[in-house]
């Protein structure tokens, strides 16, 4: 029988924030660690970019995101409402559509951040269920924008619900889960947790509070450590609430479930040791936690140090599956349940303070607005002490390699928008 997939993806996770990734505090994703336990564990694991839908992009298409417009926005914000543009075209094969195509049921729950319709939808890129945000955040509990527009939505109805929004998400996805028992299915599971706003199942007052826009969903007089942490706690009860829908169904020992974030932790996450956070090719922007769990196939209580991306994850469903890639977009990513057979190689730009990044092996070549570095990642996660000088040559060879690996790439289209929420480093407003 083909196997089934959960794709669950955090929103802004902190590599260190989760108990089997070293969390400094008492373990708030006891799930999580189980599941960790139960699968195989990725110790360099990455997100495409360390911004929210540029990842997304590339988790569906199988390809650098570098290759499509909407892409080059960081990320693709509501004022793009109505570009017809902007987003990720219905044109173009996914994940969810090429598995459809081959007779999976397909869902996507929680947050899209693609683009927006009439132009734009999960329906329109091969999902047949869509419950969730079109918007990169929501509230918790008023369930709406950045704008102030409500954004809770059924396909491409909106829909009013009452509740904290990570729980809906979660009730959905067991929902899905028991609804196809006995069918191979792809779930994409896309809590908006634990990004902003900072809000707990106990604080819709705190939500009702901060309702306008300026000083609203972007919180920056709220939210804390304890927060932050309960928060991911909620998140882990409802994957919990998966897992156990996946026994109670006997779908458990063949599906694929694996969990990661779309990019590097924020303003209360804990990144230790590595430093950079969102917005960063530092390794706090881009490095994440990464666990996949599949008791037919993957072996219990392993953990790698291969070199992992989320685009890989496109590759390796469909080769699971035994689905074949569209012909004419050939995919980037590797199938992770293959053995190794060459070094990898690893790239990112951003037009945020023009940045570049390459890694492969233990090394890391980094440009950052004009300054190069050149780190042993394996050895120095810190990326405190630079080698440029100390090897030349090396520093040189993977300098080059990027430049051979852009010129593959389109350019980044000038009018391309950084929608920073607000300056990382200031913490200010823009």
């Amino acid at each position: 029988m083909r196997p089934s997939f959960v794709f669950i993806l955090a929103d802004d996770l902190g590599h260190a924030d989760l108990g089997c990734y070293g969390g400094r505090s008492p373990s708030c994703s006891p799930a999580l660690d189980r599941m960790a336990a139960q699968g195989l564990r990725f110790t360099n694991a990455y997100a495409n970019s360390p911004v929210c839908s540029p990842t997304r992009f590339a988790l569906m298409t199988g390809r650098y995101q570098y290759r499509l417009r909407g892409a080059a926005e960081e990320p693709i914000s509501g004022k793009t409402r109505g570009s017809a543009e902007l987003g990720l075209s219905p044109s173009h094969p996914t994940l969810p559509s090429l598995l459809r195509a081959a007779g999976y049921a397909t869902a996507l729950v929680g947050k899209w951040h693609l683009g927006f319709p009439p132009h734009f939808s999960p329906l329109r890129s091969g999902y047949e269920e869509f419950f969730g945000v079109y918007h990169g955040a929501a509230d918790y509990f008023t369930h709406c924008d950045p704008q102030g527009l409500h954004d809770l939505f059924e396909g491409e109805q909106e829909v009013h619900r009452t509740g904290y929004l990570t729980d809906l998400l979660s009730e959905r996805a067991v929902s899905f889960v028991e609804r196809k028992k006995g069918k191979p299915f792809l779930l994409s599971l896309h809590y908006t947790a634990p990004h902003w706003p900072w809000e707990t199942r106990d604080d819709e007052a705190e939500a009702r509070r901060i309702g306008g826009i300026r000083n609203g969903l972007y919180h920056l007089d709220g939210g804390s450590v304890q927060t932050y942490r309960k928060m991911i706690s909620h998140m882990d009860e409802g994957i919990g609430a998966v897992l156990d829908a996946l026994r109670r169904t006997g779908a458990d020992e063949n599906t694929l479930v694996v969990f990661t974030s779309d990019n590097g932790g924020e303003r209360f996450s804990d990144n230790w040791p590595l430093v950079g956070g969102k917005m960063d090719l530092l390794e706090g922007g881009i490095r994440v936690p990464l666990m996949a769990r599949w008791p037919a196939r993957i072996a219990a209580g392993k953990v790698t140090d291969r070199l992992a991306i989320t685009m890989d994850w496109t590759s390796t469903f469909l080769a699971a599956a035994g689905v074949p890639a569209h012909a004419q977009y050939p995919l980037d990513g590797e199938d992770l349940l293959r053995e190794e057979t060459s070094e990898r190689q690893l790239f990112w730009r951003m037009k945020y303070r023009s940045q570049k990044a390459v890694r492969t092996g233990r090394y890391k070549y980094l440009s950052l607005e004009g300054n190069e570095f050149l780190f042993d990642v394996v050895t120095d996660a810190r990326e405190r002490a630079n080698l440029a000088r100390r090897e030349p040559e090396r520093l040189a060879s993977l300098r080059e390699r990027y430049r051979a690996w852009e010129a593959t790439m389109p350019p980044i289209p000038a009018d391309a928008a950084v929608s920073l929420v607000y300056n990382p480093k200031t913490m200010a407003l823009p």
